[in-house]
């Protein structure tokens, strides 16, 4: 500590936030593509590495080299763990990567003072201020479905799904991400992914616009084109993906069965597996339910990215929130 109780500002504390605004960027692309490019997170471990050494050569003292090592090893355990969530399809790709990064940038408490005020405020006793992001990112997540009730309340949209999802018009989909809510009641999570629609559009070369206006010829296998075409990777924008036509070979023949409505089992099987977990029987739910409405209520799926951002904002001003409301709590 310095002079009057405030922290001695390291560089290695300095050089991490040169990765703020670069995670801020990558998680606003995130919202807006639901696309990361692989070399968006090089430059951010790399000053995670820079400054997890510089903070090794400056420890000192075998007690808190101990202390050091121990939240050095509980913050990188939380890369696995990311990826242990990615595989059971709780976390996207871009969310493990994103706590796989923050274990290295931060796994210690940062230091810095503003305006004569140590930040971050509150820390928690564990020490490891990778946890403390990922805890007030949870929370900063579970906030987004009150925000998203709060404005369909607002614009008059009062239904069960309030909640979960918005209604977006038929003409707006291409240009939407999230999953549109399926079952019979409108209520399930479990429906089409609109990156598998734009997916199986441009495998099957036709407008949505077209598809809806004659659903009844387009639902006939029979009319599945001699010929599709790649089906890209679902991006809004097909230039977003990594390789757009790396998921089928244009001029590909296919043949539609008769008990193929929509061709969903013929377009699945040309891709040589799923479309975002989407299985023959969703697509064609979703394609149905599409054609018979002008609307369609769609979960947006915020990405973990964007309140995993908010929690390092909130990080690295207040500090640990959900230690500090347990400790007014009187629990520790």
């Amino acid at each position: 500590m310095a002079a009057g109780g405030l922290p001695v500002v390291t560089a290695a504390d300095l050089l991490r936030l040169l990765a703020v605004p670069a995670f801020g960027w990558i998680a606003l692309r995130d919202y807006r593509t639901r696309r990361v490019p692989k070399r968006a997170w090089y430059p951010v471990v790399a000053i995670g590495a820079v400054a997890l050494a510089l903070d090794v050569a400056a420890v000192s003292g075998p007690f808190e080299t101990r202390i050091f090592r121990l939240r050095v090893a509980l913050s990188l355990a939380l890369a696995p763990l990311g990826y242990l969530f990615y595989r059971v399809g709780a976390f996207g790709a871009a969310d493990a990567k994103a706590v796989a990064t923050l274990a290295v940038l931060f796994p210690t408490y940062p230091a810095y003072e503003l305006a004569g005020t140590a930040l971050p405020l509150v820390a928690s006793n564990v020490g490891v201020f990778s946890l403390t992001v990922l805890t007030d990112g949870v929370l900063a997540g579970a906030a987004y479905p009150l925000a998203l009730g709060v404005r369909n309340a607002l614009a008059g949209r009062v239904s069960p799904a309030m909640f979960v999802a918005r209604p977006v018009r038929r003409s707006d989909l291409l240009s939407t991400h999230g999953t549109l809510l399926g079952g019979g009641s409108g209520l399930s999570l479990s429906g089409l992914d609109l990156d598998a629609l734009r997916m199986y559009l441009r495998w099957r070369g036709v407008a949505l616009a077209d598809l809806c206006a004659n659903p009844g010829a387009f639902r006939d296998p029979a009319s599945l084109p001699t010929e599709t075409n790649p089906p890209t990777g679902g991006a809004v924008d097909p230039g977003l993906d990594p390789d757009p036509g790396a998921a089928a070979d244009a001029e590909t023949r296919r043949d539609g069965s008769a008990d193929d409505p929509w061709g969903a089992a013929a377009f699945l099987d040309s891709i040589d597996g799923s479309a975002y977990g989407t299985d023959a029987e969703t697509l064609r739910a979703g394609l149905d339910r599409i054609a018979e409405r002008e609307a369609v209520w769609v979960s947006p799926g915020l990405p973990f990215l964007v309140p995993l951002f908010v929690g390092l904002l909130v990080a690295l001003t207040y500090g640990d929130v959900l230690f500090g409301v347990v400790r007014a709590l009187g629990l520790v």
